[in-house]
Order: structure tokens, then sequence, then C-alpha cells
């Protein structure tokens, strides 16, 4: 199911993942940029723009494919949680019923390590507080699946690891080359 929706997606995730490599590519621009303007926002804001609209990049790229999955995903929940064919429904070692909990919450850690990994592929924000809001989000996602049923959890597993393999290709395609983007703090 993971791999069929990831073919559907792939042209608008492709087109996302090609606006995150060509922000990764003007992010140096952006910074010196940033630090040179940094008394003047008003002028900052032009520029950013400017450097934006000289580069056909949009910022928002990379997060339209994302609003589209949602709905995916909320749909998948809801038949995860009621599926009464899971019930039960052994997958490997620990997890007995897909359609609970992980009970020592393996998956939801191996989770949040694959949508902080994804998060480190992607380009930092220029601003700072965004750089950090985007390292906390997932942190805060992650919560969440602690609850969620087990076979929810491994869809959105292996969803992260094919978009990780994704992201790298396209990338690597592009003539970016993946490399892992922390915050400061």
């Amino acid at each position: 199911l993971v791999v069929l929706l990831k073919v559907l997606f792939y042209p608008l995730n492709a087109k996302a993942y090609a606006s995150m490599s060509k922000m990764k590519a003007i992010g140096p621009k952006i910074t010196d940029m940033r630090e040179r303007l940094k008394d003047n926002p008003q002028q900052m804001q032009m520029e950013m723009m400017r450097i934006y609209r000289e580069e056909k990049v949009n910022p928002m790229g990379g997060c339209f494919p994302i609003m589209i999955q949602i709905p995916v995903f909320i749909a998948l929940y809801w038949v995860l949680l009621s599926s009464v064919e899971m019930r039960g429904a052994p997958w490997i070692g620990w997890i007995q019923d897909l359609s609970t909990k992980d009970p020592y919450f393996i998956l939801p850690i191996v989770m949040t390590l694959t949508t902080l990994l994804q998060t480190a592929l992607n380009p930092l924000p220029p601003d700072p507080l965004q750089a950090k809001l985007m390292w906390f989000m997932p942190l805060v996602f992650s919560v969440m699946f602690f609850f969620f049923p087990a076979g929810l959890v491994l869809y959105w597993i292996t969803n992260n690891l094919l978009s990780i393999a994704q992201q790298w290709f396209i990338n690597t395609r592009m003539g970016v080359p993946p490399k892992f983007n922390l915050p400061k703090f």
C-alpha cells in the first residue's frame, strides 16, 4: 500500500523535493544576505523575494505534497483503527495486534528517528526560530504516534524510509549533494 501511494504521489513529491533542493542550493546566498541586511528587515524581505524570483524558487513548494497526503493519512488512521481483519493479527515478535498501539513503543521510536533523519535532509529555513521549529514539530507529532495503532505507525515508518530514499535520489539527480542540516541551538 505504501509503495502504491508513493508511486501515485511521486510527481507531487518530486516537485517538492526539487523545490527543497533549490532552496538548499541558494541557502548560502540567503544566509549572506540576512547577515548583510539584518538591521533592515524590510530591505531583507525585498531582497529575499528578489532572490526567490530570480532563482525560480517557491519557499512553500515543499509543503504542498504533505497537505495532499494528510487526508490519506487520516483515512488510513480510521481504517486501521476500525479494521476488524487486523484485530489480533500478529506482525512480528512483540506486535501481536496491528490495530492497537505498540506495547513497547519500539515502532514510534523508530518512526521518530526516521522523521528526524528526513528533517535533517531538508534545507534549514533562513529564520533561526523556524529552523528550531522544524526540529521541534517532528518530536511533537511523534508523541501522538506512541498511541496510534501499530499498523499506522508501521505505514508511516515505511513512508518515511521511502521518502528519504526518494529525496536522496532527487537531490543527487539535481546536483545538490544530500547533506544533513542540523539546527544551531
